[in-house]
């Protein structure tokens, strides 16, 4: 499995100002994507004041959270302690899921890190444009927020925005406090949070056990469906890890396809998953997908919203009734 160019991500491209060195670096090697991406990015921005969805309060709640996580970024990647205790795998591993859960992580797990989890190169961020990812560190402690059904109702209301804000900031904390313990065990920890990524979190989230990912894209929990935020510290410590679910949503999102059919710009496939770098996926087109946050003013959330396992179906039904559901 080739590892992910963060540089190739929407969100990357959409911070590459025009005629900048990464602009222009970028387009001499993806031409096909100049053109739609100059498209999207002469949309008006998330918030702003001239979208449908646009509310002041709460958009000044969306920028302010984004804000703060902002300035939280330099808090992610600290040095250790010079002194570093032994700890057992185990006996820390339920310490961590404790501290997480005490700090208000709704899910959390352990996975064993592989190179295809990190991204190969930054792209998010012009000071980091072009870094190549070798620190690889072995495990990662993933962990989820819910984010609460009543608000994610409302997508893709600004409303649902306020919420997905929320549980990003949220995850932020959380991860700052479980890295800035390992640190203080001596061991190396990094945080990683929206916007300062170094690894895929949906793929090691999955590979925790915390979930699958769904037609929409996105990793479905047993007890909260898609409504979740990701968080992750990756560390040195050895740990106990978890395994992934044994759950197929291949032939129940086939049946289903509600996501599909209500994407305002079908950026969700109506037909099956395809092989992409050596998985089976369903491929979603996340330039249609962003088109509408741009054009709406929100991230939407429509795909969320709509999702059955939202509504708290849970993946026990599956073996109550297996015909009906895989």
């Amino acid at each position: 499995m080739v590892r992910y160019d963060e540089r190739d991500t929407i969100f990357a491209r959409m911070n590459y100002e025009v005629d900048s060195p990464e602009y222009c670096d970028y387009y001499s090697r993806h031409p096909e994507l100049k053109e739609v991406d100059d498209e999207l990015r002469g949309k008006p921005n998330l918030c702003d004041s001239s979208a449908p969805s646009y509310d002041p309060i709460e958009a000044s709640e969306v920028r302010s959270n984004f804000s703060l996580i902002e300035e939280l970024g330099s808090l992610c990647e600290c040095k250790p302690s010079t002194d570093r205790l032994h700890v057992e795998p185990s006996s820390i591993t339920d310490l961590i899921r404790l501290i997480a859960r005490n700090s208000g992580a709704d899910l959390v797990g352990v996975a064993k890190m592989k190179p295809e989890f990190y991204y190969s190169y930054r792209g998010r961020h012009k000071e980091h444009y072009g870094e190549q990812i070798s620190e690889l560190l072995p495990y990662g402690i993933v962990f989820a927020v819910e984010m609460k059904r009543e608000m994610i109702d409302t997508a893709p209301a600004m409303t649902a925005m306020v919420e997905s804000s929320r549980a990003y900031l949220k995850a932020a904390t959380i991860g700052l406090g479980i890295s800035y313990f390992l640190r203080s065990l001596g061991y190396p920890a990094r945080n990683h949070m929206d916007g300062n990524y170094l690894a895929i979190l949906p793929l090691i989230a999955a590979a925790a056990g915390l979930g699958v990912f769904g037609r929409h894209g996105l990793l479905i929990s047993d007890r909260f469906g898609p409504r979740i935020k990701l968080g992750l510290v990756t560390t040195d410590v050895p740990l106990r890890c978890s395994q992934p679910l044994n759950v197929d949503l291949e032939r129940f999102c086939g049946n289903c396809g509600l996501c599909s059919r209500e994407c305002p710009t079908s950026a969700i496939p109506g037909n099956g998953r395809e092989l992409d770098n050596c998985n089976r996926r369903w491929k979603i087109n996340h330039e249609l997908c962003y088109s509408f946050w741009r054009s709406n003013g929100t991230d939407c959330g429509i795909c969320m919203k709509v999702c059955p396992f939202s509504k708290g179906i849970g993946f026990s039904q599956f073996s109550k009734s297996p015909d009906k559901m895989l």
